[in-house]
């Protein structure tokens, strides 16, 4: 409810600042990768590396008490690389509680078990072994997500997408992950200009029909945009050589502190498999 006196945001208000909030967090994104943290003292085939062997000990993880370590791992790396909790909490945490959440709602009466309450008008009992699954579950999800997000998050984008292409990414693969991240800023630069241009002229309140009819012209339209965006990109990128392979000036150099981290891989990789044989 709002307060008396005070006027709702209209539609376009909403959407101009739901736009403006989505443009603010990838920016926020890219002032992380040049900063002073742990993760970004390493080259970034080895970041790679490292969260992708960390996600698959996750994935692994048997126990609580080795999920609950790995997920305090990846909050530690996340401090000590610069990331603000609140960015995870934000961007991984919460669409993992959503996501994850709706498939492990079931396993909360299925899982049979000690009974520790019962849901009102339906009488099923939520079994302590179903909520210890679920938990597991969404630990285990979230564990993961906070992994992959680190070095997205403290890496540019040209350098990830060299990286990826270094360990063996199809090249057609980077290329669309390419245009996909640069592109969708213009498409969101476009529907704000939208947005704002068809609030400076509106005048009066609109209908609920009205609205419906100006979601719907205004989705076409942003459509018909990039769609004809895309034919004078592939057009330009033709005209400028491009055969499909993406070239990047950046050269990558391990250094001793990146086999130094190799090194500390290995031995917790080797550690995690003889506790396990």
């Amino acid at each position: 409810m709002t307060p008396a006196g005070v006027c709702q945001p209209s539609f376009f208000e909403r959407q101009i600042g739901s736009l403006h909030g989505v443009m603010d967090h990838a920016l926020r994104a890219e002032r992380l990768a040049p900063a002073p943290g742990l993760l970004q003292r390493f080259d970034p085939r080895v970041r790679i590396v490292v969260m992708l062997v960390m996600i698959g000990l996750t994935v692994s993880a048997r126990s609580s008490g080795g999920l609950f370590f790995l997920f305090a791992l990846s909050v530690a790396l996340a401090l000590a690389s610069r990331v603000a909790p609140s960015l995870l909490a934000r961007g991984v945490w919460l669409n993992v509680a959503m996501f994850t959440g709706v498939l492990a709602l079931p396993a909360l009466v299925l899982v049979p078990g000690e009974a520790m309450v019962r849901l009102p008008v339906l009488g099923w009992a939520v079994t302590r072994p179903g909520l210890e699954s679920a938990g597991f579950l969404i630990g285990r999800a979230a564990t993961a997500a906070t992994f992959a997000a680190l070095p997205v998050l403290v890496t540019p984008w040209p350098h990830l997408l060299k990286a990826l292409r270094a360990l063996g990414l199809p090249a057609v693969l980077v290329a669309i992950l390419s245009m996909t991240y640069r592109y969708i800023f213009v498409l969101l630069q476009t529907a704000l200009d939208m947005f704002e241009a068809r609030r400076s002229r509106q005048v009066g309140r609109l209908t609920s029909a009205e609205l419906r009819r100006m979601r719907v012209a205004d989705a076409g339209v942003l459509l018909s945009k990039s769609l004809h965006l895309a034919d004078e990109v592939f057009l330009a990128m033709q005209s400028r050589g491009y055969r499909g392979e993406q070239h990047a000036l950046i050269e990558f150099r391990l250094a001793a502190v990146d086999w130094a981290a190799l090194a500390c891989l290995l031995a917790i990789v080797a550690f995690a498999v003889t506790r396990h044989a």
